[in-house]
């Protein structure tokens, strides 16, 4: 009797669409299932150690861990590298045998799945994320009000901090006694959001300390606290990237590419893939590229000698894809991290596990 061997899975929250096919692709098994039943029905269905697919999102990684317990091989893939194996109008069902036939190309790209821990410390980044784009919009908030009774904030969010109490205290600038209370709600609400934000540092501060990879990782020029613990949760071991290249290219620190004819033409960052990641090593390059003026490790060398000829930008931006590199390298590689070596145009590992980038 034919087994099926490859089954792709359209998610959703209670119905889940799959499609089955045996190891020449012929179609043997689609169905609608319930949430209670699905997982059963398809350990049931499918051969040991058979092939399962999903697309990379909501809940993908839950359902990686579950199939993964019962030991099947489960390959998340991207939806826009699922897109183009839809051959009809779309629908659940047809979205179902596309993961199916994307999951059995050999050149195509898989998301590794996320464990219980790393999903923790992303959870702690996504919260912190939003917590700090509340806090701006609070920031914001106050700048317009108050800029309506005539008063003019200052720059930056500490000057802000400082200022709202003398505000609060002068008689003098026109503020009346209601918008008086309703500045101190504000300020009280501001104040709240620090909290939570410190509080998130905190935790991560911990995840830091207590994980060796992002001890390992805290040591190159430019990356601190919320970076290394954000290229532990998107590297994971390394292995689901061939080279340090593609991982920043799964970044968006690459040049996008448009060339036709045999003639390439390179344009600026694609910015694709993880812009929280690509934001957290652009500011960290950025303050590497600042204190490397009064440097002179070879890393900063490097800067100033490509300072000289680039714009800032452009040396940000290169710094922040060595920083990428690195990254992998001593995580795939399992390297220590070599400052002498840190400039090197290439990535090697000598005898003592010590990495160059």
């Amino acid at each position: 009797m034919t087994k099926v061997t490859r089954v792709g899975v359209d998610l959703a929250k209670n119905v889940f669409h799959v499609h089955g096919v045996d190891s020449k692709g012929r179609k043997l098994w689609q169905k609608k299932l319930t949430r209670s039943k699905w997982v059963d029905q398809v350990c049931e269905k499918l051969v040991p150690g058979g092939e399962i697919g999903m697309e990379a999102c909501a809940s993908a990684h839950h359902w990686a861990r579950e199939f993964g317990r019962r030991g099947f091989q489960v390959k998340l893939i991207a939806a826009q590298f699922v897109k183009p194996f839809v051959k009809s109008n779309k629908n659940d069902s047809v979205d179902a045998e596309a993961i199916s036939e994307a999951m059995s190309r050999p050149s195509m790209r898989f998301v590794t799945p996320k464990t219980i821990g790393q999903q923790d410390i992303q959870a702690m980044h996504r919260i912190r994320s939003e917590l700090v784009s509340h806090r701006t919009a609070k920031a914001n908030q106050i700048r317009g009000l108050v800029g309506e009774y005539g008063i003019v904030a200052p720059i930056g969010i500490n000057q802000l901090r400082r200022a709202i109490p003398c505000w609060l205290e002068d008689a003098d600038n026109g503020l009346t006694e209601l918008f008086r209370e309703l500045l101190m709600e504000l300020w009280s609400d501001l104040r709240q959001l620090d909290d939570r934000v410190s509080e998130l540092d905190n935790r991560l501060t911990e995840q830091a300390k207590a994980n060796p990879v992002s001890q390992k990782l805290l040591q190159i020029k430019g990356v601190g606290v919320l970076t290394a613990t954000a290229l532990t949760v998107a590297l994971g071991d390394g292995s689901a990237f061939r080279n340090g290249r593609d991982f920043a290219v799964s970044l968006g620190l690459t040049p996008a590419q448009h060339s036709t004819g045999g003639k390439p033409k390179l344009l600026g960052i694609s910015k694709r893939g993880d812009a929280y990641l690509r934001k957290l090593l652009v500011h960290g390059a950025r303050s590497a590229v600042l204190v490397s003026k009064n440097r002179d490790d070879v890393l900063s060398r490097w800067i100033q000698k490509l300072s000289a000829r680039k714009h800032a930008n452009v040396v940000t931006v290169a710094l922040a894809n060595k920083m990428a590199r690195m990254a992998w390298a001593l995580v795939a590689k399992d390297a220590n991290y070599d400052p002498q070596r840190a400039a090197g145009p290439q990535i090697t590992v000598d005898p003592m596990h010590t990495v160059a980038c």
